[in-house]
C-alpha cells in the first residue's frame, strides 16, 4: 500500500493555511475537533444553496432532502461496518447517549446495574448514571495509574449477573489509551450484558468494523473525523426495533428515524457525506484497486493509523527528554498499538492553560483541563491544579509540525524562560 501523500492531503484543508502572529497555524487540537476539507465546506452550501427544506414534502427540495438523509446513513455505514437502517444521527454523542439511556432504562429494574469507568469522557458515564434515579446500581471501573489503561482486573470483579449493560470508550479521548474492547464485550456477553462503546476518540485514527466487534451500541461523532458538527449512533437492527425511545407523537415510528428527534441537521448531513467521500478518495489514492467504498475507507484508517504511528514515534521519545515534562499514558513504542497519537502532559511550575497560551501565541494550537474525562483527571490527581496539556496529532499534521512543537516547549520550559 502507498504512504500517504501529504501535500494532496493539505492542500484540502483551506484552514492549515491560517497565520497566528505572522506564524503559520499548527492544529494539535483534533481530539476536541478535526479541521474539514473544503469539499465538506462546498456540501455543506450547495445543500443550504439547492436543497433546503424540511423532509417528505411534495417537492423538489424536500425530496432531494430525504435522498440525503439516504446517502448519509449509507455513507456512515460505509464508515462503520454496518447496514444504513443501523445508523442514528443526532446534535451529538452526548445527546444520543441520552436519549439511548433513557430507552434503556424503561427496561431497568432497581438493583439492575450498569458498569462504566474512570477511563472515559463524561457522555459515557452521565447519561448511564443518572438511572441512579430509578434505583440502578452503578459500578465504576479503575484505571492503572501509571500507563493511564483499563484495570481489566477490577472490570471482571465489576461485572456479575445483575449487570445489564457495560459503557466503555475504544479510545481515551484524554491520554490517548486504546481500551481491549473486544475483552470487554467477551465479559459483558458471559452475563447476558449489552456494551455501548464511545468512539468518538478512537474513530479519526483506526478503521472500525462493527461487526466484527460485536458491539450493541457504538457512537462517534462526524466533527472528530473531518466533517460538521453531527452525531452519530450505530445500534443493531434488533435493539432499535425492540426498545421506545422517548419522541414526540407525530415523529415517525420507523426506526431508525424514530430515534432522531425533531428535524435533523440536514446540511451537516451533507457534509458528513462529504467527509466519508473524501476519506474514500484518500484510501483510493494509497490502494488504487479498493472495490467498494467501505474497502477504500478501510484502506483510508490503515494509512492514517501507520502515518499518525510514524508521527508520534517522533513526538513521544523526545517530549520524556524534556526535563520537569511528565507524560500520562503508555510510553512505551512496543504498546503504541494501544494508543492513538495523543499524548497528554504537564510540565512542573507551569498550569496547563498558561502553557496552552505560551504555545498559542506562538500559532500552536493545543487544548488544555480535563477535556469532559473528569473522572480521569480526578483519579490522576492534576483536577485541581489545571488537568493537562492534550496535543493531538492527525493525519494532515506533519514532521515539521511535530518539531515546531518540541522546539516551542522547550524553548518555554527553559530555565532562562522561567525567569522572564
Amino acid at each position: 500500500m502507498a504512504s500517504l501523500n501529504l501535500n494532496w492531503i493539505r492542500d484540502r484543508f483551506p484552514a492549515l493555511s491560517q497565520t497566528v502572529n505572522g506564524l503559520p497555524v499548527t492544529f494539535f487540537d483534533g481530539p476536541g475537533g478535526t479541521q474539514v476539507p473544503q469539499s465538506v465546506i462546498d456540501a455543506i452550501a450547495d445543500y443550504l444553496t439547492t436543497s433546503n427544506a424540511n423532509t417528505h414534502g411534495a417537492f423538489a427540495t424536500s425530496a432531494r432532502t430525504d435522498e440525503l438523509l439516504v446517502a448519509a446513513r449509507e455513507a456512515i455505514a460505509d464508515f462503520l461496518g454496518c447496514d444504513g437502517d443501523e445508523v442514528v444521527f443526532g446534535a451529538n454523542m452526548t445527546t444520543l447517549t441520552f436519549a439511548l439511556s433513557r430507552a434503556i432504562g424503561r427496561e431497568l429494574q432497581p438493583g439492575d446495574e450498569i458498569v462504566v469507568t474512570r477511563l472515559d469522557h463524561d457522555a459515557n458515564v452521565t447519561p448511564w448514571s443518572v438511572l441512579e434515579e430509578q434505583g440502578v446500581v452503578i459500578r465504576v471501573v479503575d484505571i492503572n495509574v501509571e500507563d493511564c489503561t483499563l484495570d481489566m482486573a477490577d472490570l471482571e470483579r465489576q461485572i456479575n449477573n445483575r449487570t445489564r449493560l457495560v459503557a466503555v470508550g475504544y479510545a481515551s479521548n484524554a491520554v490517548g489509551s486504546i481500551n481491549d474492547v473486544a475483552k470487554v464485550i467477551q465479559l459483558a456477553r458471559a452475563v447476558g450484558a449489552m456494551v455501548f462503546v464511545d468512539a468518538v476518540h478512537y474513530a479519526p485514527h483506526l478503521p472500525i468494523d462493527v461487526r466484527t466487534l460485536d458491539c450493541d451500541f457504538l457512537a462517534c461523532s462526524a466533527y472528530k473525523f473531518f466533517g460538521p458538527h453531527v452525531g452519530v449512533l450505530y445500534g443493531k437492527r434488533q435493539h432499535l426495533t425492540r426498545l421506545r425511545p422517548y419522541k414526540v407523537r407525530p415523529a415517525s415510528d420507523e426506526s431508525p428515524s424514530r430515534w432522531e428527534s425533531g428535524t435533523q441537521n440536514h446540511e451537516g448531513l451533507a457534509g458528513v457525506v462529504a467527509a466519508i467521500d473524501y476519506l474514500a478518495d484518500l484510501g483510493r489514492s494509497v490502494l488504487p484497486d479498493a472495490y467498494s467504498r467501505r474497502a477504500a475507507l478501510v484502506a483510508a484508517m490503515q494509512a492514517i493509523q501507520d502515518y499518525e504511528r510514524s508521527l508520534f514515534e517522533q513526538l513521544l521519545p523526545q517530549l520524556l527528554q524534556i526535563s520537569g515534562l511528565t507524560v500520562y499514558g503508555i510510553t512505551d513504542p512496543d504498546r503504541f498499538a494501544w494508543r492513538t497519537p495523543t499524548a497528554a502532559i504537564r510540565f512542573a511550575g507551569q498550569s496547563p492553560e498558561r502553557l496552552a497560551h505560551m504555545l498559542g501565541d506562538r500559532g500552536i494550537f493545543t487544548w488544555n483541563g480535563h477535556f469532559y474525562a473528569l473522572n480521569l483527571t480526578e483519579r490522576l490527581g492534576v483536577e485541581s491544579s489545571g488537568g493537562l496539556l492534550r496535543i493531538g496529532l492527525a493525519h494532515y499534521n506533519t514532521l515539521e509540525e511535530v518539531h515546531r512543537l518540541l522546539n516551542a516547549l522547550d524553548e518555554i520550559t527553559s530555565p532562562s524562560a522561567a525567569v522572564l
